[in-house]
């Protein structure tokens, strides 16, 4: 049940990547297949956090489980079968997880991306070059409009001939008019420039001469895509996603990026150690010479003007410079980070059927409910917690904020200790709360807070 929901809710998801494509009921019955096995270890930890609440509710609501307790067996004697069942079930979803959910993934994400090209408009994206078309590169800044075919600030590079010609074609707005099953995709531009630069074929290339350049405004022109080689379904554009690898391949492709970075940042920190003479920075070679300490002394102020220009020139240079380097080591670090948080969030959420029944089975014989109601509410409102607490561990992995492995087991620290709480105070048979002590040193902080201020009033 939990599985069809899942499955179905994703489904809601993709629906406009699916309709009105014109699938085969085999191509159909594949992307149902790779969902249900993405959603099984999902599934399969809200089915037993659920069922163990539901099971032990409707025991401990039946007083069946005091009945079991007046005879001698205690809850933990009761759990024990069903705690070596867990552990078993958790090695098989780890080898789920390691073998069978990489491969699903890589089958899903293709099967989904061949779908796209069945309606290439649904497929570009904003904010990037999309060069799934053949001979073009498409960059946009908004999709818009009711049918989601309306473009913004478009820009097209058209190269197909850019060996001799390099046309590029902007436009304020664009608007997709392809009709379904059509071999092209029509793309119509409004209020934009039609740029050419056009290379001579025989001309040699020791020659400077400026080349022929073309440039036009247009109100309204239309291009014509051939989409006919994008109806391919066995195609494979995907291979490298983090969630595609087991376990082992994960560690060696974290192994395979760290070392090139740590040798770019060896080789560039070398770079920049010549380049500004560090070396000689330790040397006073004004005592040697005739020249004053203070540099600018050296010059007329026409040529001081020009020594502070060139030096806060080559300071900007080598400042922009290390900004990059900076912002492509971060970059790099990034997707570390996100490779080796996967490598322990798979192993951690292996475990998460055996934490969530710690969690489930002691809450239920707690709350003393049973049916599907209450302990409904109760497995939803953990799970979320759960899967929150790790997506936002999983986030804050990848900018570096915290170690990739505590945004691996994060949610697993936090949720084992409660489940172990939750089962002292069901093997002791202690209340989920002593609301009446409670209430007790509620009444009793009044009072003495009563008893203070009629002090100071007398």
């Amino acid at each position: 049940m939990v599985l069809f929901i899942l499955v179905m809710l994703i489904l809601f998801q993709q629906f406009d990547k699916i309709a009105g494509r014109g699938l085969g009921v085999s191509i159909l019955m594949k992307f149902f297949g790779y969902t249900s096995l993405l959603m099984m270890p999902m599934a399969l930890a809200i089915s037993v956090l659920l069922s163990s609440i539901m099971a032990l509710g409707s025991l401990s609501e039946n007083y069946e489980l005091a009945a079991i307790k007046a005879s001698g067996i205690s809850l933990f004697r009761l759990l024990r079968p069903l705690l070596i069942f867990m552990l078993f079930l958790s090695v098989l979803n780890f080898l789920f997880l390691n073998y069978v959910f990489p491969v699903a993934t890589y089958e899903s994400k293709n099967l989904v991306w061949n779908i796209k090209k069945k309606q290439p408009s649904l497929a570009l994206v904003a904010g990037s070059f999309n060069n799934d078309i053949p001979g073009f590169s498409i960059k946009f800044a908004k999709k818009y409009g009711e049918e989601n075919n309306l473009l913004k600030d478009v820009i097209i590079y058209d190269l197909r001939d850019r060996r001799y010609n390099n046309k590029v074609i902007t436009a304020k707005k664009g608007e997709i008019t392809t009709v379904p099953g059509s071999k092209y995709m029509t793309l119509v531009l409004k209020d934009g420039y039609y740029y050419e630069d056009i290379k001579q074929k025989r001309i040699p290339a020791f020659l400077n001469d400026p080349m022929p350049f073309v440039k036009s405004h247009f109100d309204e022109h239309q291009l014509n895509f051939d989409i006919s080689g994008l109806d391919k379904m066995s195609d494979k554009k995907y291979d490298k996603h983090y969630e595609m690898m087991s376990l082992a391949q994960l560690k060696e492709e974290v192994k395979d990026r760290k070392k090139p970075l740590k040798e770019n940042l060896k080789k560039n920190t070398n770079r920049y150690y010549k380049t500004i003479k560090a070396k000689q920075l330790h040397t006073d070679t004004i005592k040697k010479s005739k020249l004053k300490a203070d540099i600018l002394k050296n010059y007329e102020l026409k040529n001081k003007v020009k020594v502070i220009r060139n030096a806060s020139r080559e300071i900007q240079r080598i400042h922009t410079t290390y900004k990059n380097l900076l912002k492509n080591k971060e970059r790099k670090q990034e997707i570390i980070n996100v490779y080796n948080t996967e490598f322990y969030k798979r192993i951690a959420f292996a475990l998460s059927v055996l934490v969530l029944f710690l969690v489930g089975a002691p809450l239920g014989s707690l709350i003393r409910k049973g049916g599907f109601g209450v302990p409904m509410v109760m497995a939803i409102l953990i799970f979320v917690t759960y899967h929150f607490i790790g997506e936002m561990a999983k986030g804050m992995a990848k900018n570096g904020a915290i170690s990739p492995f505590i945004g691996g087991w994060l949610s697993t620290i936090i949720m084992l200790p409660f489940g172990l709480f939750l089962l002292y105070k069901a093997v002791q048979d202690k209340g989920l709360f002593d609301l009446d002590g409670t209430l007790k040193h509620i009444k009793n902080f009044f009072k003495k807070f009563s008893k203070k201020r009629n002090k100071e009033f007398t």
